[in-house]
């Protein structure tokens, strides 16, 4: 049997052959790592995800342009994004021909976990088998391969720790909710009857009641954000007292928090527990606003008329489209 790797031993005649074996092991392992997070996407279509991410809705040609590879292939991987409720295609505002590519808000919601989780273990798992490379290119490609059998990517990305992680709500933990939530509430507005008592008895008000609370855990800082989903009666829930600690502020924690919660929201909607989802709050929380809007929340006259007097300080009302 041969056991020769006839396009290392031809060196420079395969070289584009080589470095598509070599992106396919790598993607391999990529693709593992987005289905062990519980995604099901491709690696392939990241690059499209992260042009939406960053500048926004766009056309098919400006995103041929932003990744550089041919319209085709662009049109093939947005159609497996459109099948997923990923993104959505609608006809351009100025000119009718064109297709405006837009982020839904499963979509959002998807790349705030994997900003969090597995995008900075890809990194660090690439950058830790290139560090060590050094001289001609096709030594480095042997290097890399030999790297890859010795120890697959998925391999090497679930080995290294998770800047982020949800935490399901327990007992044990109850009062970081209360530790959290108070500290920002009290800094920014008043704490009033009704967050004292739910701060107070999570388990009372939300556990027991049907609702869930979710908590985010930082690498080395312990538990820095806590969010609710508090029922209102007739399948209504509260996304509510969402908050991250001031020590662990620029992290983005309120985005994986966040898009943790719609997740799990739309689970219960799944399951018949949960038929609307909205939450309430201030002008001043700019900042928060501005990531429930980036996450798919509307703001909604209803939901004020229906739920603003629950709070003294409530003069935004908003709805997520579930």
């Amino acid at each position: 049997m041969m056991q020769t790797d006839i396009m290392a031993e031809l060196g420079p005649l395969f070289l584009g052959s080589r470095l598509k074996r070599l992106a396919e092991r790598l993607q391999a392992g990529a693709a593992k790592a987005f289905r062990d997070a519980g995604h099901d996407v491709q690696p392939g279509h990241m690059p499209l995800l992260a042009v939406l991410d960053r500048y926004g809705p766009t056309t098919v040609n400006a995103l041929v342009t932003a990744i550089g590879v041919s319209q085709p292939a662009v049109t093939r991987n947005l159609a497996g994004l459109v099948s997923l409720g990923l993104v959505a295609s609608g006809a351009a505002a100025a000119d009718r021909r064109q297709r405006t590519i837009t982020l839904t808000p499963a979509g959002k919601a998807l790349l705030a976990d994997v900003k969090q989780t597995v995008w900075p273990r890809t990194h660090d798992a690439v950058a830790a088998m290139c560090a060590p490379l050094s001289g001609p290119l096709l030594d480095q490609v042997a290097a890399l391969e030999a790297a890859l059998a010795e120890r697959p990517l998925d391999a090497r990305i679930a080995a290294l720790p998770a800047p982020l992680r949800l935490v399901p709500y327990s007992p044990a933990i109850a009062a970081e909710f209360g530790r959290i939530n108070s500290e920002w509430i009290a800094e920014m507005y008043t704490l009033e009857p009704h967050d004292r008592a739910v701060l107070g008895d999570p388990q009372e008000h939300i556990i027991d009641r049907g609702g869930d609370i979710l908590f985010a855990d930082s690498e080395g800082l312990g538990i820095v954000g806590a969010c609710a989903l508090m029922p209102s009666g007739g399948g209504a829930f509260e996304l509510t007292k969402m908050g991250v600690s001031a020590t662990a502020r620029g992290r983005k924690v309120g985005e994986f928090l966040l898009a943790g919660v719609i997740a799990r929201a739309r689970a219960m909607h799944a399951e018949g527990r949960l038929a609307e989802l909205y939450l309430l709050t201030n002008t001043k929380s700019a900042a928060a606003i501005h990531l429930y809007k980036k996450l798919g929340f509307e703001h909604s006259a209803e939901i004020m008329a229906r739920y603003g007097s629950r709070y003294a300080r409530c003069n935004v009302a908003m709805r997520f489209p579930l």
